[in-house]
């Protein structure tokens, strides 16, 4: 008998579909239809796209390889020129190119930790952070956010141990929605020179605010004495998923800086990850971001401004104002638990949505919407999850 197969630790999660996903797969396979107000791929709402938009994927310097480990200078002073748009100029020879942040923080993690250390991370937040750490050898601990009408990260809620090796911060959150301001930007960087931890700036959902606000950070990448890594992509930032192109803005004091950049030359180098053609229509396709946000911009103010005028009448549930991002959570009354109440919209209202438990919110109970929803198909998911909660 052949002795038995063993798998990594990395990878021994429970690969049963938990109770939410079967009940979908049963509506599923009945052919019922669902209102399902958890999609967040904006090539599936039915936003419009300019018909020519991948021809530059076309270019014919597609057809010979040059590789290059941060990926080809054209298209690292593209998204160079895109940060400064933002407000934050920035050398294009800090730039490493991936093919999705998720990439990014893999090569992140790999760089600044050895198997057993940990990073933290905000909670609530989005649940990938264990996969992608847990599959390079690095544990998660979160942080918590307070929210007191709207989130706060408060630096002193940070409590590094001695394998703690980096913080990640998300600008705006997801789900929360809520921007890191300059006053916590400050402390954070001021903890994390302290105690010698690195930064992880996710600033995917920058560009996706709902109002100006000049207590908000730009952006965390900026030469002060933290080494600090901000991670951007056009997944979100041109609504474009299947064009897979991410970065990694590297900044900080100049001697770790360099460190750094080299240590991820040599990573980068071993991936070769980011193809040709993408690299080389990036620059047309960041040049079009403002027509490529607009429909998505329209799309999640649209459906924001209709929950808020249906919630301002007398509603058993409540929104937790988001400062931008592509969600919205509403704060709803703790008569069922949050997986009871999603089955129950499942089952007896064809409503999809997910429970705050997913994202890791402190206590029950909250939902969390995609603002990306078809507006009529929000606008009836909203009426029958309020009706639900008054039954």
């Amino acid at each position: 008998m052949p002795p038995t197969r063993r798998f990594s630790k990395r990878t021994t999660w429970d690969l049963r579909p938990n109770r939410l996903a079967q009940l979908m797969e049963e509506k599923r396979t009945a052919g019922e239809v669902v209102l399902d107000l958890t999609e967040s791929n904006p090539t599936r709402v039915g936003l419009p796209l300019p018909e020519d938009l991948l021809s530059p994927l076309a270019d014919p310097g597609g057809r010979h390889y040059n590789p290059a480990p941060f990926g080809l200078p054209a298209t690292r002073e593209a998204v160079a020129a895109d940060f400064t748009r933002r407000g934050v100029p920035l050398d294009p020879d800090r730039l490493v190119l991936t093919a999705s942040t998720s990439e990014a923080y893999a090569f992140v993690f790999k760089l600044l930790c050895d198997p057993g250390d940990e990073i933290l991370v905000p909670r609530p937040g989005y649940p990938l952070f264990e996969y992608l750490a847990t599959l390079e050898g690095v544990g998660v601990r979160g942080y918590p956010l307070d929210l007191d009408g709207t989130w706060h990260l408060d630096a002193r809620a940070l409590r590094p141990e001695a394998r703690t090796r980096a913080v990640v911060v998300v600008s705006p959150g997801n789900p929360t929605g809520a921007y890191l301001k300059r006053r916590e930007r400050d402390a954070v960087e001021e903890l994390a020179a302290s105690e010698g931890l690195a930064l992880v700036s996710d600033e995917v959902f920058a560009d996706f605010a709902f109002a100006p606000d000049d207590r908000r950070a730009p952006s965390l990448a900026r030469d002060g004495d933290v080494l600090t890594f901000t991670l951007g992509g056009l997944s979100k930032s041109c609504g474009l998923p299947q064009v897979k192109l991410a970065w990694i803005a590297v900044t900080g004091p100049a001697a770790e800086r360099q460190q750094a950049l080299e240590r991820l030359e040599v990573v980068a180098d071993t991936y070769l990850s980011v193809s040709t053609p993408v690299q080389l229509a990036a620059p047309a396709l960041l040049e079009r971001w403002d027509e490529l946000q607009a429909p998505v911009r329209e799309r999640t103010r649209q459906n924001l401004g209709a929950l808020r005028q249906r919630l301002a009448a007398d509603s058993p549930s409540s929104l937790v104002e988001p400062e931008g991002g592509w969600s919205a959570v509403l704060r709803i009354p703790a008569t069922l638990s949050e997986e009871e109440r999603v089955a129950r919209l499942l089952l007896g209202q064809n409503v999809r949505v997910q429970p705050g438990y997913f994202f890791d919110f402190p206590r029950e109970a909250y939902l969390v919407l995609s603002l990306l929803t078809p507006p009529d198909t929000f606008a009836e998911g909203v009426e029958r999850i309020l009706s639900d909660l008054v039954l």
